[in-house]
């Protein structure tokens, strides 16, 4: 477990650093954010996610203190709620969901400020929850299924589903 979850995030850190152009600002395309799934089988993501992420934004461009907490924060709440979805097709949405709103709101207290922090949380939300979708569902659930598909989780599904039935 200890060794899936450093490979989950090296990859998450590599992911990210290695297409940086697109990982960081306001419209985000951050590719590694498709493994936001792996935790629907694999506890060990979570802790994967969160350090991978926290690697990754050290090299941010934004406020390095925000982006350490905050916005790791977000994948580390993300990666909790994911695990705990039963519904496959719904794994995506919390790593969505938060980091719309959470990243979202980073990036408007990193880039306005008074009454123009409201508008720019708006837009900021929906642009990094247009991101976050385009690479969940078009990377991430297809990622999902295939994994479960090559049976490579099941006896981690199998504990999942155990665990929460009993």
């Amino acid at each position: 477990m200890l060794v899936r979850g450093a490979v989950i995030a090296g990859l998450y850190a590599a992911l990210t650093l290695v297409l940086w152009f697109a990982s960081f600002g306001p419209v985000q395309f951050r590719i590694s954010e498709a493994l936001c799934v792996l935790p629907y089988f694999l506890p060990e993501a979570i802790p994967g996610l969160y350090i991978g992420c926290i690697i990754s934004n050290i090299f941010s461009p934004i406020n390095l203190v925000l982006d350490l907490t905050v916005g790791a924060g977000a994948t580390l709440l993300a990666a909790l709620i994911t695990y705990h979805v039963r519904i496959k097709w719904l794994a995506p949405l919390p790593p969505i969901i938060l980091n719309a709103v959470i990243v979202g709101w980073e990036l408007a207290f990193t880039y306005s400020s008074g009454a123009a922090f409201w508008p720019s949380f708006g837009w900021n939300a929906l642009t990094v929850g247009l991101g976050e979708a385009s690479v969940c569902y078009v990377l991430g659930l297809p990622l999902l299924l295939l994994l479960e598909r090559s049976g490579v989780f099941a006896a981690a599904r199998r504990r999942k589903i155990f665990s929460k039935s009993s």
